[in-house]
């Protein structure tokens, strides 16, 4: 019986199969990491909603924001309508990014939160009632099985342990003969405990095989009963599995919108809009209203030149208070005649958008090369420049060869006074908060930041400009569109 032991069967061998003891566990955790996974999803529709919500909010401000700067803008005719178009595309679409918004959150994710409650059922101890009643299935198909392979573990230690203690009698049976220094009654004893070894391992093998045949005869009925609960867990997670299947298809749905009538509709009359743009009319509409078409009142014979003149003189002077912002006092009468304007008692008087148009020459469209300028700093100069020129702004009708007549060489025009500075009745001051960043292009002109605040001291002119003051304590004007009313 010597021969047919050997170390190596006592060792152990580790195994991952589905049938070991306790390894159906991994079966019952899936059904914790479907109730997990159906928050996973759930909190992975919500950030789509609100990514959704955000792009509409901000289709919505970059629609609004730039249809005013190309209503004010130098744009005009079919390509001015034609430009408006994608203002309105962005409106539209921001509808439909909302309508998604609303679809994955009120049909997608409130869907997947009924599904889970109505399939996972908590218990008062913790846990789910599902988790349990896989538990308890598991282990009462195991437990008959568990047992008998219990036995045969120890059926086959205990003969594992007589194979061993019969090897050893052996061995010192065989060294015993050779020692002369024994007497015969200790030979006898060693036979003695040889023979019981024997006995020994001939009983515990006799066990260990009886319990490995009953466990045999067990693991059929075992197999079946751990079947059927791990269908039972099967169904459970093909429910679950086919649910998220069936939702992400109406998550596709939703996101979908090449499928969408009136998302193709938008790009339609987008296309068509632009394809209105008419290069001939809009330039015969410029001749007509802007252009040689004009009216003109042109110069007839008057009797009285002095007269003819003053009144000329007069009329201008009330034009330009009216319409350029431009002011020339300083006009004094006495007897018959009429002193010349005087530069240093002049009260020069010019809108900002005038001046900016004579003496900026800035392009918004010239490229990065020639400006070292980056893309960021190119879109907000572009925007200050649209803004800050309207196409409705007059131009001064006065002009000399002389430069001490020129009102925008004058030394008050290029900054030694405020042009501002005019007897304007007093305005309530009002404090704004500046919803985008501005830099003023002329030295009477604010700059700021967004989120800053300063104080309105005058209203909105004709232009679109404010006068206002910054905390610093500095005066001047920026754009009246640029800010917005602190609550």
């Amino acid at each position: 019986m010597s021969g047919s032991y050997d170390d190596s069967v006592g060792v152990e061998v580790s195994s991952d199969s589905f049938w070991e003891v306790g390894n159906y566990k991994r079966t019952v955790k899936r059904i914790d990491d479907g109730h997990r996974l159906c928050n996973d999803l759930m909190n992975c529709i919500h950030e789509r909603a609100r990514i959704e919500k955000v792009y509409a909010q901000q289709l919505t401000e970059w629609a609004k924001r730039w249809k005013q700067l190309v209503e004010k803008g130098p744009q005009y005719g079919t390509v001015e309508r034609a430009w408006c178009a994608f203002m309105s595309e962005a409106e539209k679409v921001s509808e439909l990014h909302l309508e998604v918004k609303g679809s994955l959150m009120n049909e997608d994710f409130e869907k997947i939160k009924n599904w889970q409650k109505e399939a996972f059922h908590k218990q008062m101890m913790g846990g789910f009632k599902e988790t349990k009643e896989a538990e308890d299935g598991f282990r009462k198909a195991q437990k008959p099985w568990a047992k008998k392979l219990k036995e045969v573990e120890a059926a086959k230690k205990a003969y594992h342990a007589a194979c061993k203690e019969e090897k050893l009698a052996i061995s010192r049976e065989t060294n015993s003969k050779a020692d002369p220094a024994l007497n015969p009654e200790q030979l006898k004893k060693l036979q003695d405990k040889v023979e019981r070894s024997k006995q020994d391992v001939l009983k515990t093998k006799e066990k260990y095989e009886k319990s490995l045949k009953e466990l045999d005869n067990a693991t059929p009925q075992y197999m079946e009963n751990m079947e059927q609960v791990f269908e039972q867990c099967q169904q459970f997670e093909e429910k679950r599995l086919r649910f998220f299947r069936e939702v992400l298809l109406e998550v596709q749905k939703h996101l979908d919108l090449s499928n969408v009538a009136s998302y193709k509709n938008i790009y339609r009359e987008l296309e068509q809009n632009i394809k209105t743009a008419d290069a001939v009319e809009d330039l015969r509409w410029f001749r007509a209203n802007q252009g040689p078409g004009m009216s003109m009142n042109w110069p007839q014979f008057e009797d009285d030149e002095w007269s003819a003149d003053l009144n000329r003189t007069l009329s201008r002077r009330e034009k330009k208070k009216a319409s350029d912002g431009v002011t020339l006092t300083g006009i004094n009468q006495t007897g018959d005649q009429v002193s010349q304007p005087n530069k240093h008692s002049s009260s020069l008087s010019v809108q900002s958008n005038t001046v900016q148009s004579v003496q900026s020459s800035y392009n918004p469209f010239e490229d990065e090369e020639d400006t070292g300028s980056t893309v960021s700093e190119k879109e907000d100069n572009k925007i200050k420049n649209v803004s800050s020129y309207e196409k409705n702004q007059s131009y001064p009708t006065d002009w000399s060869d002389e430069e001490s007549n020129n009102p925008f060489s004058s030394t008050d025009a290029n900054g030694d006074t405020n042009p501002f500075d005019e007897d304007t009745p007093p305005a309530m001051e009002v404090r704004v908060r500046a919803l985008y960043d501005y830099e003023g292009q002329e030295q009477d002109e604010l700059s700021f930041k967004a989120g800053d605040e300063l104080t309105k001291m005058e209203n909105e002119d004709e232009q679109g400009w404010c006068k206002g003051r910054l905390d610093n304590g500095q005066v001047g004007l920026y754009p009246a569109n640029y800010v917005e009313p602190i609550q």
